[in-house]
């Protein structure tokens, strides 16, 4: 069975930071690429980073230059570190995979990010 589980969301001042944690399994990990997403209320899921399997990321320009996404393989976990964070960074967050080799994707079932101004 895949999971998806994260956790680490919280209430953050604006300016602060805050690390989110995916933690995978059922799949092998080492070479999935994972996605990390956030939506907020009355708004389309946002697709924020990417990682592959050797580490390479891209970010939404919403989001470059204060959030970085990581992976340690060794504990099967995704990171999101936030830096830096705005009120307009408050929603909830997501973790994302898609297995190419069974057709199917698989989402955690989010953490609440609420950054007070």
């Amino acid at each position: 069975q895949v999971q998806l589980v994260e956790s680490g969301g919280g209430l953050v001042q604006a300016g602060g930071a805050l690390r989110l944690s995916c933690l995978v399994s059922g799949i092998t990990f080492k070479i999935s690429v994972f996605d990390w997403y956030r939506q907020a209320p009355g708004k389309q899921r946002e697709l924020l980073a990417v990682i592959d399997r050797e580490g390479n990321t891209r970010y939404a320009d919403s989001v470059k230059g204060r959030f970085t996404i990581s992976r340690d393989n060794a504990k099967n976990t995704v990171y999101l570190e936030m830096i830096s964070v705005k009120p307009e960074d408050t929603a909830v967050y997501y973790c994302h995979t898609y297995l190419p080799a069974r057709g199917a994707e698989y989402w955690g079932q989010g953490t609440q990010v609420t950054v007070s101004s």
